[in-house]
């Protein structure tokens, strides 16, 4: 399993909880490469846009990854 795969995997899981969300998804930034960062950020916009659209404003804000 790729890595990407296991956090989008991870962060399905913690999805009920948005401390743990967004703790998750702060730990996967520094798992994944650049490119992998893109994707992720694409995949949780699509995924979790609707109800965690500040924890991934304020989280990929940090990176400064562009999709």
């Amino acid at each position: 399993m790729k890595m990407l795969d296991y956090v989008k995997l991870i962060l399905e899981k913690v999805s009920f909880e948005s401390s743990l969300f967004e703790k998750e998804l702060k730990k996967s930034l520094k798992l994944l490469s650049f490119r992998e960062i893109r994707e992720l950020k694409k995949w949780c916009y699509e995924k979790f846009g609707s109800i965690y659209r500040g924890i991934l404003n304020k989280t990929f804000r940090r990176t400064q990854v562009s999709v």
